[in-house]
């Protein structure tokens, strides 16, 4: 046994120990530590019970052995292992170290399912519509970067699903804001966020509302020519709905008004 394979495994031994291990009985003994799939295999057997030290076992296999498969097994190991924890520091450790996996192993048929993770630690966080919306954004740019990235992936079909769930979030969320200003009569800035919602997220299942609630900001607002096609696409697309009804009382309002001359 050689120089180095001693002081690999003395230093992972002194690393346990001043990581809160001491009373515990090691699996490790130097024959251990100069093997790459031993060593990631005593860190896959305590992560769950003990993360911290499986993290040491996993770093020295990086360190170790930095052209070994399990290196890169490790590299990953490291970055679940942060992500199985839940809590916002552990996400930012989890994204910063998948972010470093696909930047390690760019050619590794695990970097879909990292990039993917990257976006499920925004994910995980987002708030309801109505609060900060910080997160649902992040979570959206990342899924994004699956679908583009890697579309032929298993993650890029879970990643469209979850862009429609984010992009629904952030559309209720413009709706809320939109039909605040709305009810405080402030129209140039409700029909500007309506807009937007036609524009960004065009299937947004509130869509009856956002027409209805832009036509009725132009009629208030003193551009009942502008509420029109609006007031329409209510009846015409939903019939049988309440908006519709209002809609067609605007409509008949505008129609009963006198015709400028021209």
């Amino acid at each position: 046994m050689n120089t180095k394979t001693i002081a690999v495994g003395l230093l992972i031994i002194l690393l346990l120990a001043g990581s809160g291990c001491r009373g515990r009985k090691t699996e490790l003994n130097l024959d251990t530590a100069a093997s790459d799939e031993a060593l990631f295999k005593l860190g896959r057997d305590s992560v769950r019970r003990d993360p911290e030290r499986a993290r040491i076992y996993f770093r020295q296999v990086i360190d170790s052995f930095p052209k070994s498969i399990f290196a890169e097994r490790a590299k990953l190991a490291i970055a679940d292992s942060y992500f199985s924890r839940k809590e916002e520091g552990n996400m930012i450790m989890a994204a910063a170290e998948y972010r470093e996996f696909i930047n390690l192993y760019p050619l590794s048929p695990s970097v879909a399912y990292a990039q993917y993770q990257v976006a499920m630690t925004y994910f995980s966080s987002i708030l309801k519509p109505g609060r900060d919306q910080t997160k649902t954004q992040q979570a959206l740019v990342e899924f994004k970067k699956v679908m583009a990235n890697y579309p032929l992936s298993e993650e890029s079909k879970n990643a469209q699903m979850h862009i429609k769930e984010c992009e629904e979030r952030l559309a209720a969320h413009e709706f809320g804001i939109a039909h605040h200003y709305y009810k405080v009569y402030a129209f140039s800035a409700s029909t500007a966020r309506l807009l937007g919602i036609l524009t960004e997220y065009p299937a947004y299942a509130g869509m009856e509302d956002v027409y209805y609630y832009l036509a009725d900001s132009y009629f208030l607002w003193g551009q009942a020519e502008k509420s029109v096609p609006f007031f329409t696409k209510v009846i015409s697309d939903y019939p049988k709905s309440k908006l519709a009804k209002k809609a067609q009382e605007r409509l008949t309002e505008i129609n009963a008004r006198p015709k400028e001359k021209k």
